[in-house]
């Protein structure tokens, strides 16, 4: 078997309402071969630039062995020397190539691609939704959730109380407060301690990514799980997290990471540091959360995986649905990911740019008067 073809399919995705200030896209990425079996993958990070990194890694692939996996990362790792070789461009780009090949390998031997990676710990797979106010957290308890994440950014402590109270008290809540460079060390570990009395499954990004040591200050000082590591890429880009146990709650993301393996080789690291797996998946398509379920069934250090429930309307019409039922997505035993992708829906919502839209009143938030800040952060 050999690869004939890659083709990339860039979707906009942006949901009503818009997202982050801007735009989104999926990036989809077919491996044909001579053997007329097809894989699946997807990209996320950066897609409009990403698709033009996979046309290059294509001269590469193109005649190779499809089922050489590992082989072919290792190629493309070594054709994007001197470009990042694991930054988000060229791990998102080997992201959706090698995903794409996990698919060819379980439809060559018929069989569904957990079995590949060492076959089932879990038939089913835990998901948490996203809701900041009551409302719409209330309904998707009644859907079948039994866990929720709220991105309280300015004002946490008050929004996961309000979250609280009006929630049963089997329901999981973590927040997510995306690391801003507004949030300083002393804001977050405050912020955190004021929210440990709600016995939170996590407390994700409380600082800005870019300073592990200041994360590591963070995490030591709080006794609820702290999480972190969505924009961390590949074994290399996890290393340090994972060596310090900085983080107790890991979250690669399944369109970044550097592919199936890199996954699946990230939780054995984490699994020897007793660190949980909760992968990002929060602005990827369902491609990436197909590969997430596969990898994450497979593996015995899994937390929970974020779900995007309220998404663009024709998400299941684009790729195979893979429904939530009472908050777990079952693990596909059809051969491959188990999903397949419609081409004329993805051609009919062509990708546009995604770049956030920075605004002046989210520029004067870096800025605002630390003790005011902070007695915003504390609201209760």
């Amino acid at each position: 078997m050999r690869i004939t073809d890659i083709k990339t399919f860039l979707v906009d995705a942006t949901p009503p309402g818009g997202w982050g200030g801007g735009g989104r896209n999926w990036l989809f990425v077919k491996v044909e071969t001579d053997e007329g079996i097809h894989g699946l993958g997807e990209a996320s990070g950066w897609p409009r630039v990403i698709q033009t990194a996979i046309e290059d890694l294509k001269t590469i692939l193109v005649g190779q062995d499809p089922t050489r996996i590992e082989l072919l990362w290792q190629k493309m790792l070594l054709g994007m020397m001197g470009h990042g070789m694991t930054g988000v461009v060229g791990a998102g780009a080997m992201t959706g190539v090698e995903t794409a090949l996990w698919d060819i390998l379980g439809k060559k031997l018929g069989v569904p691609v957990v079995d590949l990676l060492g076959g089932m710990c879990r038939e089913r797979v835990r998901v948490y939704a996203h809701a900041g106010e009551p409302e719409r957290a209330l309904r998707y308890v009644e859907e079948g959730y039994t866990a929720l994440k709220c991105g309280g950014l300015h004002t946490p402590v008050k929004t996961v109380r309000r979250l609280r109270n009006a929630l049963p008290d089997d329901v999981d809540l973590c927040i997510d407060v995306h690391g801003p460079p507004w949030f300083t060390v002393p804001d977050a570990i405050r912020v955190g301690q004021e929210l440990e009395e709600y016995d939170l499954l996590f407390f994700e990004d409380p600082v800005p990514p870019e300073n592990i040591d200041a994360l590591a200050k963070v995490s030591e000082s709080l006794s609820i799980p702290v999480a972190a590591g969505e924009r961390s890429s590949t074994i290399y880009g996890c290393r340090e997290l994972i060596e310090r146990e900085i983080v107790d709650v890991l979250q690669p993301d399944m369109g970044r990471v550097g592919g199936i393996y890199q996954m699946k080789k990230i939780a054995a690291q984490a699994e020897a540091h007793h660190i949980m797996m909760a992968p990002h998946d929060g602005s990827n398509g369902p491609i990436c959360e197909a590969a997430a379920v596969h990898v994450m069934a497979s593996i015995p250090n899994f937390l929970i995986l974020e779900h995007r429930a309220n998404d663009v309307p024709w998400r299941y019409e684009v790729v195979t649905e893979l429904p939530v039922t009472d908050g777990h997505i079952e693990v596909p035993r059809r051969p491959g990911l188990g999903i397949e992708l419609d081409e004329d829906v993805a051609r009919a919502h062509p990708g546009g740019t995604n770049v956030a839209a920075v605004t002046p009143q989210n520029l004067e938030r870096m800025y605002v008067e630390p003790r005011a800040r902070r007695r915003r952060l504390l609201e209760r």
